[in-house]
């Protein structure tokens, strides 16, 4: 049995393991990241072809001009020159066209919402929420509850009601809790931001700064069990691996895999963990010799009684310049499904023939021989569900086992998931393990 004295291990190399590995280590621990796929990134990170010089993601990422935590890191790291915040074009769908809705004039001109007291009441709900920082109140009911209340029936059926249904489904679009909405309006800005090379270069840039800083990097590296050891300590087992002794773990992964790294985990803490609730994600990313939309839009929000078979189609090469991937011209189709939907068993091919003939509804020029190539990536933990009173339910970054911690998109709430709040779980968790262990 191998033995590591004063040794943090992290289970899960996304964006908040890097972040916490990046404080342990700066505060003079010795730190293990331990990572199953083999790059790092987690849901951000991406891939290449042999002539792009940039990567894309497996599943669609920004930065906010809001979000802080990222933007401050890479500050820290001094790569602020890195980031790029272009302005893309996102439109929204209403009888058959697509209208733009990235602006308050935009908005102001959008059909859906009818005329007068609708927009009125739109443009007094949507300050209203970016005024208030009273979230708590707003866990208390339901977002089909408050926008029906306060922004009428109308507005809510043309604007919210697409969005819950096609993020949540059916099962959840009603109960979700009026907080989740609040913090996507309260600071998230239009502008949408990047970094250069595409955000696996970001997260390969991070990763090469914490080798140079002494961290231990365990690519293709999947840990079956966490186990207590009798002197207090914790044992990582992997597959066909001798166990490895730590003194703190943190594991960065999904409730559910927590759950079954670690059942002696008490009760009530793994009763809590397997309770949440979360939506998958199917995405696919196309490569096509051609511009698919002749307007330039970027992102197209497309509501589930439209008739498409996804719920958004965004083309990343009019946000980055297709010079950036060859000539090669990008787009991603994106859908959050239950756990159970067909599209988490179909193969590629069947999903290309679901897909690939609506294109032609953006494009009536579009012909399947556009397609260069195509790439599938599945997630089943891609959004949380947030029911009524949903402070309550989120795990403890402490759990009930000694020097066992846990951080992950689940616990960010009342804010939606992203980047960067898992830099604020990752560096949260950070904090408190650097504090347990200082005497």
């Amino acid at each position: 049995m191998e033995t590591h004295q004063d040794n943090i291990a992290i289970i899960g190399g996304g964006i908040g393991g890097l972040s916490a590995a990046y404080d342990l280590i700066r505060a003079g621990k010795q730190v293990t990241l331990f990572e199953a796929d083999d790059r790092v990134g987690g849901l951000a990170a991406g891939f290449k072809e042999p002539h792009w010089d940039w990567s894309v993601e497996r599943y669609y990422h920004h930065w906010f001009q809001s979000d802080r935590h990222i933007l401050g890191l890479i500050n820290e790291l001094g790569w602020a020159e890195q980031v790029l915040f272009p302005r893309p074009l996102t439109v929204m769908y209403y009888r058959g066209k697509f209208y733009p809705f990235d602006s308050i004039p935009a908005a102001l001109c959008y059909p859906g919402l009818g005329w007068g007291v609708n927009k009125v009441r739109f443009g007094l709900v949507g300050l209203y929420l970016r005024m208030t920082d009273n979230w708590q109140a707003l866990e208390k009911t339901t977002v089909d509850a408050w926008m029906r209340k306060w922004a009428g029936d109308k507005v809510y059926q043309s604007m919210w009601e697409p969005m819950m249904i096609g993020k949540f489904g059916e099962e959840y679009a009603k109960v979700v809790n009026m907080a989740w909405l609040w913090a996507r309006l309260h600071v998230r800005t239009t502008r949408l931001g990047t970094f250069q090379g595409g955000f696996q270069a970001f997260c390969d840039q991070l990763a090469e700064r914490l080798r140079e800083l002494g961290v231990a990097i365990k690519l293709n590296a999947r840990v079956s069990s966490i186990n207590p050891t009798a002197d207090g300590r914790l044992g990582i087992s992997l597959e066909d691996a001798a166990e490895q002794i730590y003194d703190q773990v943190l594991v960065t992964a999904s409730p559910g895999l927590l759950a079954h790294l670690t059942p002696m985990l008490p009760q009530d803490y793994l009763a809590g963990l397997l309770s949440l609730k979360s939506m998958g994600a199917v995405v696919m990313t196309l490569s096509l010799k051609h511009q698919l939309s002749k307007e330039g839009y970027y992102w197209y929000n497309i509501p589930k009684n439209a008739g498409f078979p996804f719920l958004s189609l965004v083309e990343h090469t009019n946000y980055l310049s297709p010079e950036y991937f060859g000539g090669d011209h990008i787009i991603y189709i994106g859908d959050y499904l239950p756990v159970e939907h067909e599209n988490f068993q179909l193969s590629q091919t069947e999903l290309e023939a679901r897909f690939l003939p609506h294109l032609k509804r953006i494009n009536p020029e579009f012909s399947p021989d556009w397609v260069n190539r195509t790439w599938l990536s599945r997630t089943k933990y891609a959004q949380p569900v947030p029911l009524l009173h949903h402070s309550k339910n989120i795990p403890a970054i402490r759990t009930p086992i000694t020097g066992l911690y846990f951080a992950s998109m689940s616990q960010v709430y009342p804010w939606d998931r992203g980047t960067n709040f898992a830099v604020e779980i990752g560096r949260r968790a950070a904090r408190m393990m650097i504090s347990d262990k200082t005497p």
